[in-house]
């Protein structure tokens, strides 16, 4: 039986993986090590209390960016905790919205990333990294229904301000030394 890819899950052809390639050249497994390597970088609000205390790559080897789309890539196993692990790491501080967009037709994951970058501009209409990164893809469909995680799997509902509730999309955060 093949396995289950996002590519496939979407009604797309699953390709090989330049990212994926790359990380299991660097001794990473797939996807495992990728969720694991985001909570290391401070998805802590993924932690399965498992982790390896040391880095398993540093961020020199292999970015945020390239992180975030290897989580997000249409050739990795069918798995929504890993999508919302790359929605995380989509949006962390200092991650470069060209880069991003490179990666993501590298990577044949623009749907994807759009979704992703859609729903970060849903939640967070006020940060410009969401449209400058929604500017730099192509045009692409919507993914199919029930396929990518509810927007909401991607933000922190914090309660309610006023009349309406308050969301916060949730990021990596370091821990303070």
């Amino acid at each position: 039986m093949e396995t289950e890819t996002l590519a496939r899950k979407l009604g797309t052809t699953t390709h090989l993986s330049p990212l994926l390639m790359k990380a299991r050249r660097l001794g990473v497994r797939v996807p495992e090590d990728l969720r694991t390597l985001a909570v290391q970088r401070g998805c802590r609000h993924y932690w399965q209390g498992d982790e390896p205390a040391g880095e398993l790559l540093p961020v020199e080897a292999f970015s945020n960016e390239e992180l975030a789309v290897a989580l997000l890539s249409i050739a990795q196993v069918y798995d929504p905790y890993s999508i919302r692990c790359g929605a995380a790491m989509l949006g962390a501080e200092g991650n470069d919205p060209q880069v991003l967009a490179r990666l993501a037709v590298w990577e044949r994951s623009e749907m994807v990333v759009a979704y992703v970058a859609e729903c970060g501009r849903k939640y967070e209409p006020d940060n410009a990294f969401w449209t400058e990164l929604l500017a730099l893809l192509p045009t692409v469909p919507a993914p199919k229904d029930g396929v990518m995680p509810h927007p909401t799997r991607f933000v922190a509902m914090n309660g309610y301000v006023g009349p309406k509730t308050t969301f916060e999309w949730q990021r990596p955060r370091r821990l303070a030394a």
